[in-house]
């Protein structure tokens, strides 16, 4: 366990395991960084795997604010101290954190790795779309008034749409380790800032350093989001996997070391 000191006196929470080419895994601010084990259990065998708790959550510093752009610079200060370029792999508002940081410090970024068709731009960049919850403005704006009213209610939405597989237990149990995690005010910032940040310009920055993973059955960034990346991001990488990033770990695992090469 190590911990990093930033310039504003916030202290950063991070881990790391394994040996090799760094991959530093960015979880979703509705999420905690158990829910990639999975992942990391499977590139440690011949990777540097570091994880870490955003300021304001887990054992990193409880003070906001809670916003991509400064998201993207305390993302940046830890890949300074961890000393190597990083494949950084995230999706929702942990992706557009890590493409503006990759648009702050290329020589830092390997390649951005999404596991699941991602949208750069902000809701209101899509007006009229339907393919897939994180694009519809209207689906949004609702979300952040059911996280207004009743945390653990939002909550609940965005673990069993994105988890499909998990039971009612699973679900309940993934509510809590979020709710314990991190605090509603760091979550609902973090949303706030991602359905209104766009990303669109650092995403064509990244060229043919974004890979983007494609799969069936993911509501919130379907496979028909697919056109949108390509117009936003005509040099991305697009792969299709048969499952999804969290049930099937091992199928983003393969896209990392297609990229470093191990």
């Amino acid at each position: 366990m190590s911990e990093l000191r930033l310039p504003d006196g916030v202290e950063l929470h991070w881990e790391e395991r394994g040996d090799g080419p760094l991959v530093v895994v960015s979880h979703p601010c509705m999420s905690v960084p158990s829910a990639f084990s999975g992942l990391g259990d499977d590139l440690v065998r011949d990777h540097r795997v570091v994880v870490y708790d955003p300021r304001g959550t887990g054992r990193s510093t409880r003070t906001g604010p809670y916003d991509i752009d400064t998201d993207a610079n305390d993302l940046a200060h830890l890949l300074d101290e961890l000393g190597e370029p990083a494949v950084l792999v995230a999706f929702g508002d942990a992706l557009h954190r890590s493409v503006e940081t990759s648009a702050l410090r290329p020589e830092l970024v390997t390649a951005v790795v999404s596991p699941g068709v991602p949208a750069l731009g902000s809701g209101r960049d899509y007006p009229g779309t339907d393919d897939g919850l994180a694009s519809s403005p209207a689906v949004l704006g609702a979300l952040v008034k059911l996280f207004e009213n009743d945390y653990r209610a939002g909550l609940r939405t965005t673990v069993e749409g994105g988890n499909p597989q998990f039971t009612p237990e699973q679900v309940q149990r993934r509510i809590e380790d979020v709710v314990s995690y991190a605090p509603i005010e760091a979550t609902l910032g973090r949303l706030r800032s991602w359905i209104s940040h766009d990303s669109r310009d650092a995403g064509r920055a990244l060229g043919d350093r974004f890979w983007a993973l494609v799969f069936t059955g993911n509501m919130w960034f379907p496979a028909e989001l697919v056109d949108l990346v390509r117009r936003d991001a005509p040099d991305a990488h697009i792969v299709e996997v048969e499952d999804g990033a969290v049930s099937r770990p091992d199928l983003t695992s393969e896209v990392i070391r297609e990229i470093t090469r191990c």
